[in-house]
């Protein structure tokens, strides 16, 4: 199959998740995750050399299967096509994560509050039981500006560096961090490997995805200049080595102030705020969802940039990322 024929498949995968989303049942993503936690019965202990197992095994078996099957369909094209297409609709969130915020802000706007805090935890994880319209509006904005880079621009770059294994492997990168990778008690060693894996492949991803929206922020009434001057100012500040760019373009775009203290599992943890503008409302989870479909739409033309750019190199072939960091 043709290097052309590869990129069209590319944009076709984005285009099938943003016309269909996420299936109810059968998601790959949720088969690993099941697959994930079933291993991790087996193998966890209070150790990062366990974790490191863990999660390396766990990506080879994500990774690997998506590699073979680009090594076997290479010279059937209508197979290589379906492959390409099918496994980035897997590997891709867009749709699902613009659904479900602006269900968020849906509620916010009708002045159902309760309803707002029950849909929080499809697209979060901290404690929305005491949240005000205005902290939940804050918890979405800040959700959509990390899964922008997350579910969108970071799983397409990977794949038009290094094929289906890129994205199968950073897919199963990403799941295993949200599983074991947060500060608890439990993972703190043993989701060690799990979080710096996940903090390695989101490097450039996040830093490209806070270029992105620079560029996009009039799609949103905001100032590339804006953008750039959060993502400069505020950007470092994050506990995060990735989120927090992403979440400070997000606040410079949209002329918001991001950050605070969040609740999660009851612990409370504060965190520096982002960018020198008014707190969010419902009607900024709009904006946003706009923004972040600009983002991705600009992501889906640097991806097949990127595939083009190669030597000639098909986007089902396994292989090393050409300028992304190599996972430690």
């Amino acid at each position: 199959m043709s290097p052309r024929a590869n990129r069209t498949a590319l944009a076709a995968g984005v285009a099938l998740d943003a016309l269909a989303g996420d299936p109810r049942r059968w998601h790959p993503v949720a088969a690993f995750g099941r697959m994930a936690a079933a291993a991790e019965a087996r193998d966890y202990a209070d150790s990062r050399a366990r974790g490191a197992l863990h999660a390396a095994a766990c990506v080879l078996a994500a990774a690997a299967p998506a590699a073979a099957v680009a090594r076997l369909a290479r010279r059937r094209p209508l197979l290589t096509a379906v492959a390409v297409v099918l496994t980035t609709w897997a590997v891709t969130g867009a749709r699902s994560l613009h659904t479900e915020a602006e269900r968020i802000g849906a509620s916010l706007s009708a002045g159902d509050l309760p309803a707002a805090r029950r849909a929080l935890p499809a697209l979060c994880g901290r404690d929305p039981s005491s949240l005000s319209d205005k902290e939940i509006a804050r918890a979405v904005i800040e959700s959509v500006a990390e899964n922008t880079s997350d579910a969108v621009v970071a799983p397409l770059l990977w794949g038009a560096a290094a094929g289906l294994g890129g994205m199968a492997g950073y897919r199963a990168v990403n799941t295993l961090d949200a599983m074991v990778g947060h500060r608890s008690p439990r993972y703190h060693r043993f989701g060690w490997a799990s979080a710096r894996l996940d903090d390695a492949a989101n490097w450039i991803p996040a830093r490209v995805t806070a270029a992105l929206t620079v560029a996009c922020a009039p799609v949103a009434g905001g100032s590339p200049a804006a953008a750039l001057r959060a993502v400069r100012t505020y950007g470092a500040r994050h506990p995060s080595p990735n989120a927090g760019r992403c979440e400070a373009a997000f606040a410079g775009a949209l002329g918001l102030r991001l950050g605070g203290t969040n609740v999660y599992d009851g612990v409370p943890e504060t965190r520096p705020e982002l960018g020198d503008g008014r707190a969010p409302d419902a009607a900024d989870i709009h904006r946003a969802v706009r923004l972040s479909r600009a983002v991705s739409f600009a992501a889906t033309a640097l991806a097949v940039a990127v595939a083009r750019c190669g030597p000639r190199r098909d986007i089902t072939r396994p292989g090393r990322p050409k300028g992304l960091p190599r996972p430690r």
